[in-house]
């Protein structure tokens, strides 16, 4: 009886080693997310498909010139766009519908009707030129091109011997800014446009893309 309860005991101790100095196995699992991401790119191209410069050397008073300036979207996001157009001035003398000569004063030499698929957020003097900026009226998508600015202008019905010889240029400038997160009321498009025309002059203040002063 005594050896049978010895080996009881000792199977015991046996056992609770093994209990102690044994390895335990856990289920385990692993796994990962790899989130890849693009950057955006607000990108775009100024196209004046019918402008022809050597059509224009010879300019007359009163003259129709063809000049379409409009903006295509070649980048990735959603954009709103822009058109700055600089028009020369001068003091000069021009005369009415009416033939009269009018008195000289300081004018702008060319004049243009805006389409109303633009509306104009800034008119300001900067040297001697008036300078006209002028936003889209709606978001342009990638691979989208707007609608023209205008499709000619017209040069100043001036009394002849005034400006002869004289290069004239009319810069136009295009803007664009992202369409998201720049802040406006989010159901207007035009107070967007505006909140983020605004953005963009300070964002390139003394910057290369900066806008005319």
């Amino acid at each position: 009886m005594r050896k049978n309860i010895s080996k009881a005991l000792l199977l015991t101790g046996v056992l609770c080693l093994a209990g102690i100095g044994g390895v335990s196995a856990y289920l385990t699992d692993y796994d990962q997310a790899s989130n890849q991401f693009t950057v955006g790119k607000v990108d775009i191209s100024l196209e004046e498909k019918n402008w022809k410069p050597e059509d224009h050397t010879k300019l007359e008073p009163g003259e129709d010139i063809k000049k379409d300036p409009q903006i295509r979207n070649t980048g990735t996001n959603d954009a709103f766009v822009y058109l700055e157009v600089s028009v020369p001035m001068a003091t000069v003398t021009a005369a009415g519908d009416d033939g009269f000569r009018q008195n000289e004063k300081l004018q702008e030499l060319f004049s243009f009707q805006a389409k109303e698929d633009w509306t104009r957020l800034d008119a300001r003097t900067s040297g001697n030129s008036q300078v006209y900026v002028y936003t889209y009226n709606k978001i342009l998508k990638p691979d989208e091109i707007t609608e023209s600015l205008f499709d000619k202008v017209t040069f100043l019905n001036i009394i002849e011997g005034q400006l002869d010889g004289e290069a004239l240029e009319i810069p136009v400038r295009a803007y664009a800014i992202q369409t998201t997160g720049t802040g406006g009321d989010n159901s207007n498009v035009l107070n967007q446009a505006k909140s983020a025309y605004e953005k963009y002059v300070n964002q390139n203040r003394d910057q290369e893309g900066k806008v005319t002063a």
